[in-house]
């Protein structure tokens, strides 16, 4: 248990994972706090509309799984004790919303189902399904086990609270200058690739504490000596790509990737990340729409807003290739002191997203299958991301065309 004038690291960190009851307390209503004031920028919004697309999913869908989700595996979960060991489909109490399991358990259905309750209603449920998980929590055992539940809400809220910004950036929803300006990323000045020497890793997660299931289980794995970005490839070096005539060349992309590429010639067009609106090759100004608000972006900031494919085409054209997954998170465990920086962007890696040998599914059994074998691995984190959620071993993942998410990448030597 830390001491409290260590709690804000602890809410700060992916400490929070070894939390006791005291901080999670603390933590989960700190995630409920940041979901309420995202949801009320949706609500004060003008000309708003909660209609799904590639870009963001339903907002009210969001906030009532949100809800949902804490619900399901806490107040009406009578195993909840049992932590992993929790049977997915033992029976459970009845939900406060009668029809809470026909609106919220489905992340794909339609956005408006009939009786859904609206932002209003929301709230009120967030608030009170809160205050019945805390006081559940100050009686459960102080044990992995016993916390199970109570980590994993407070980390799918956080991760749902990023998806909710991602809509407010596809919605061009405006938040407040320093809202805009703590979603930054930094610029860095240009570093040397770091030479990582062969080793034998120890990747994945291991207890004590709490593991989303697919980071388990630890294992040994021998990573070949490797070339690596000290940083993420920033709009100065992306800029130089599309000067060449990176968008066109379709000896550049994979197959699938110039598909894609060419499906959006025949809509939107394609001559830059997403929501990128200037890209000046001769003078190198970048301008991408932040919030509702057209912005300089510096050259010595990571490139974000990009497909897997398009990072991709970028390494074949700068004779380089993305990491695997084992090196990024080698690097992030071994050469922070060397300058390597991440956090500001998710990254992509060249890995497709697979179980690790010998991978037991966790109870929430949806969240990990239903992206083993199609998407891809993506490390690190960004501005928007919890920063208790930036721990070196969590692993993200998302389908190739991907290009909501505030991800970027960095590259490999061949």
């Amino acid at each position: 248990m830390p001491a409290l004038s260590d709690t804000r690291q602890w809410l700060a960190t992916p400490l929070v994972r070894h939390a006791g009851r005291e901080v999670l307390s603390l933590a989960l209503m700190d995630a409920r706090n940041h979901t309420l004031r995202l949801m009320e920028v949706f609500e004060q919004a003008q000309g708003w509309s909660d209609v799904p697309s590639a870009q963001c999913p339903s907002v009210t869908g969001l906030l009532g799984r949100i809800a949902w989700f804490q619900e399901r595996w806490i107040l009406r979960n009578l195993q909840r004790h049992l932590g992993a060991r929790c049977e997915p489909d033992a029976p459970r109490l009845a939900p406060l919303q009668p029809e809470a399991d026909a609106w919220w358990e489905d992340p794909n259905e339609p956005a408006m189902l009939s009786g859904r309750p609206g932002l209003a209603d929301l709230r009120a449920d967030l608030l009170q399904i809160l205050e019945s998980t805390l006081d559940l929590l100050a009686l459960a055992p102080e044990t992995d086990e016993g916390l199970y539940f109570f980590r994993l809400a407070l980390h799918h809220e956080d991760l749902q609270g990023e998806r909710l910004l991602q809509c407010m950036q596809a919605a061009g929803l405006r938040l407040a200058r320093d809202g805009v300006q703590a979603l930054t990323p930094r610029a860095f000045a240009p570093r040397e690739p770091l030479l990582l020497p062969a080793t034998r890793a120890r990747l994945g997660s291991e207890g004590p504490g709490f593991a989303f299931d697919n980071e388990q289980p630890a294992h040994s794995l021998s990573v070949p000596e490797f070339e690596i970005d000290a940083q993420a490839v920033s709009w100065g070096q992306f800029v130089e790509f599309v000067d060449d005539g990176g968008y066109d060349r379709q000896d550049l992309w994979l197959p699938a990737g110039w598909a894609w590429l060419q499906a959006l010639a025949q809509g939107e067009g394609r001559r830059g990340p997403r929501y990128v609106e200037q890209l000046g090759a001769a003078s190198g100004a970048v301008t991408q729409v932040r919030f509702g608000q057209a912005t300089r972006q510096a050259a010595g900031q990571p490139v974000m807003h990009l497909s897997w494919w398009e990072a991709d085409a970028w390494c074949r054209w700068a004779g380089r290739r993305l990491p695997f997954e084992s090196e990024w998170e080698v690097a992030a465990l071994n050469a922070s002191g060397r300058g390597f920086t991440w956090g500001d962007v998710w990254e992509w890696t060249t890995s497709s997203f697979f179980p690790y040998e010998g991978f037991v599914s966790g109870p929430d059994a949806a969240y990990s299958q239903s992206g083993f074998g199609r998407t891809k691995v993506l490390r690190g984190g960004s501005r928007a991301s919890a920063a208790r959620l930036k721990s070196p071993r969590f692993r993200n993942f998302a389908p190739p065309e991907a290009d909501a998410l505030f991800c970027g990448f960095r590259s490999c030597a061949l």
